[in-house]
This record gives C-alpha cells, structure tokens and sequence, in this order.
C-alpha cells in the first residue's frame, strides 16, 4: 500500500480517482487547492503525487517545481486538461514523471500509478553509484555529484542519464530513447531528446560544446562512453 496525494479541484474528478485507489488498497490524501497541496506534500510525505495545473491560489507547475527541489525522489505525475506539447515539456521539465491529459481512463491512471510505484520502489535497491569524470551518479539517492558537490536534475535528467548509462557503448536511436525514459504512449518528439540532452551535458560534461561522454551519432541518437 502506497500513500498517495491527489491535489485536484474538480470534485468529480477527485472522486473517481479515490475510489479506484483505495480499492487499489492505496491510502488516499486530498488536497483541494495549491496552497494546501503544497503544505500536504511536504507534512504528509507521500509516496506520490497526482497533481492538477490549474489550481486556486498556486498553480501545478509551481507545486511541482517546489516539491521536486526539496523532495527529489517523490513521483509527481501531472494531470492536466492542457494537452500542447509545450505544456507537456514544461511539465516534465520540471521534474514531473508522467503526464496524462484530461479527460482519461481512471484504470489507465491507476496502471501508471503501479508503474510510477514499481520504479520508485526499484530504486532502493539499485547498484552501487556510477562514477565517471567528476562526475558521481547516485542512484539510490538520485543525485547527480560534480567534484563532489550535488547538480540540481529533474527525475527525467537522471532518468535519461541512467538509461545512457545502461547501455554504455551502444548507440540508442532518439524513439528508444522517448520509449523507455518517457514510456511507449509519451507523445514527444525527438526534439524533446535533443533538449535534454543539451541540458545535461550542461550539467555532466566538462566542454558541453564538445562532449566526451554523451555523444551524438548523427542521424541516429547518442551514445555513452566512460
């Protein structure tokens, strides 16, 4: 059983999603407005957060980039009925770990949920941190570390950075990359790779202009080298 904040205004809304996941044999907390989510995120430390946008008082994304600064490893998954892909990278730029649109399947939601939790719950028992240049990435802890001091990184940085990580030496195409980092169903494009990618070479790489470690191959995607 997981702890589970949902912070949503839309009494219907709310509803649905309680129901399901305490019947799912999850423990339920409801926040109705911003400023209360906030306040809840941080006293009640829940295992997740299922976060509306548009809100009274503070809005989502702000809720989100709050929580994600001080609370790194908590998932936020963000629901929203603003479905341009820019609301969408703004959302997962700031440190959401999945998207859904409204209106939506409340047994899609659920499945995510058991997803958001599994990967989550994996982390406690990953491998030992992963060093390379100045460069220490703690998975346990979802810290990146340059010269020994943490970088700040949304979960989807150290998401795709483990994932390069993982398949060091091998070319990874940019729909690979979309597929297992942001899921089969995420409607991003490769430009959405190429962003990240920039920022954290930003973060990790000595000459970001001239990579050692995250490399392009061009027409294709990236690659890994220690």
């Amino acid at each position: 059983m997981a702890k589970i904040l949902v912070i949503e205004d839309d009494p219907s809304i709310l509803l649905g999603i309680r129901k399901n996941l305490e019947y799912d044999g999850h423990e339920v907390l409801i926040a109705r407005d911003g400023e209360e989510g906030l306040t809840m995120a941080f006293d009640a430390r829940p295992d997740l957060i299922l976060l509306d946008i548009m809100l009274p008082h503070v809005n989502g994304f702000e809720i989100c980039r709050s929580v994600r600064k001080h609370e790194p490893a908590v998932p936020i998954i963000i629901l929203s009925a603003k479905d341009q892909e820019a609301d969408k990278i703004t959302g997962l730029s700031l440190g959401a770990d999945d998207y859904i649109t409204k209106p939506f399947s409340v047994r899609e939601l659920v499945a995510r949920v058991k997803a958001a939790l599994r990967r989550s719950r994996a982390l406690t028992g990953e491998e030992a941190p992963y060093l390379f240049g100045d460069v220490e990435v703690d998975y346990a802890g979802r810290v990146i570390r340059v010269k020994g001091e943490p970088v700040e990184c949304t979960p989807k940085e150290f998401d795709l950075l483990r994932f390069l990580i993982r398949n060091k030496g091998r070319v990874v195409s940019r729909d690979q990359i979309l597929n297992k980092v942001w899921g089969y169903d995420y409607e991003g494009t490769p430009r959405t790779i190429d962003n990240f990618v920039q920022k954290l070479r930003i973060k990790v790489e000595r000459d970001p202009v001239d990579p050692s470690h995250i490399l392009t191959v061009r027409g294709i995607g990236y690659k890994f080298e220690n």
